[in-house]
């Protein structure tokens, strides 16, 4: 198998790797939300983190789909510039999601971790929708 066919299972791979521990940080959040708060806080201010960083991991698994129906429908599943970018960030991102978890990292990491591996690829993903289905270009 070349380098450029491989390069298919593996964005699948590291786009369910990375799916897989934003479900798990959905399931115990509790630590994480923990490490953001204060010796001394309030339920208040625990539910104020809480759902904060569940709209973060809400919004994450949206620009999920938005990836998979790309991806699925064929529209960047060839495209060797978007699977090397989603490979490398959605590997990067399943890294230091698993730091995330286990580290109890505070929770503007998850923001900055967000920000580079979930909304970066999904951009591009949008943008080759416009390009392909708006645009009329064929799939690269």
């Amino acid at each position: 198998m070349s380098a450029v066919s491989s390069l298919i299972p593996a964005r699948f791979l590291t786009i369910i790797a990375h799916l897989v521990i934003v479900i798990t940080i959905f399931w115990s959040r509790e630590n994480n939300v923990k490490a953001c708060l204060p010796l001394d806080y309030t339920q208040e201010q625990y539910d104020d983190e809480d759902r904060k960083l569940v709209v973060g991991l809400a919004i994450t698994l949206a620009l999920f789909a938005v990836e998979l129906a790309g991806f699925f429908s064929g529209v960047s599943m060839f495209n060797n510039c978007q699977s090397l970018l989603s490979l490398a960030v959605h590997c990067s991102a399943s890294v230091s999601l698993s730091y995330f978890v286990f580290e109890r990292w505070e929770c503007w990491t998850y923001w900055v971790i967000f920000a580079i591996c979930s909304v970066l690829p999904a951009s591009v993903e949008i943008l080759l929708f416009i390009a392909i289905f708006g645009l009329k270009k064929k799939p690269v």
